[in-house]
This record gives structure tokens, sequence and C-alpha cells, in this order.
């Protein structure tokens, strides 16, 4: 589910980390491919943040994005399935090796009003 606010929208989602690989998975983002990168900000990305809870190996990830964001073309390119393939064997992922994403509900959003 989105949270919607004129031009753009925030989701949230769950994926999970394989046990023991928390350090793996912030390494490879560090060096996340600077094409990837530009391919995720051209199509509609402004803000992606992605937190994990130690305990679970739960990864909880905020993406602010466009709403007339190409999103979903970019999972159909050839440098997100690299992207897939580098990471499948660290996290949860479906049979193409993109990543289980579980949606999250928004429950509570608290913003400062606009600067005038």
């Amino acid at each position: 589910m989105a949270t919607e606010t004129e031009d753009i929208e925030v989701v949230a989602f769950r994926m999970v980390l394989h046990a023991g690989q928390a350090e793996e998975y912030r390494r490879r983002h560090d060096q996340i491919w600077p094409e990837l990168t530009a391919g995720l900000l051209a199509a509609g990305a402004l803000d992606y943040r992605i937190w994990l809870d130690p305990r679970t190996g739960h990864l909880f990830a905020v993406l602010t994005r466009r709403r007339d964001h190409d999103l979903d073309r970019l999972r159909t390119t050839e440098i997100m399935r690299r992207w897939w393939s580098l990471m499948s064997d660290i996290m949860a992922t479906h049979p193409d090796q993109s990543p289980q994403e579980q949606a999250l509900e928004p429950m509570f959003v608290l913003s400062a009003p606009p600067a005038r």
C-alpha cells in the first residue's frame, strides 16, 4: 500500500536476509553499481532506504518514488537481473532470483507541513 503526497508516493516492504549475511549485504550495497543507481533514479526512485532487524534478519525498505514511476519496467532489465543474481545467495528470493518482498501497510504518518 502506498502513502501519496502530490507527485510522490512512499511504499514500504520487508525482505529476508539469510543468517550471518548482514555484513555481506552491507558490503554489496556499499559497492552498488553506478548503472543500477542511475537506472533506479531514472525510473523514478527519489529516496530508497533499507534497515535490518539483526534479531530476525528482516530487511525493512522504504521507497519514495514519483507517482508516474517506471520501476516495474526496471525489474525486466538486464542490470536488475544481474543484481538479483548477485544477491540471491544471501537473501530469500523467488525462482527468478527476484527478492521475496512482503508489502507493508501504512499505519501512521507524521509529516511536517510544507514550508511557505
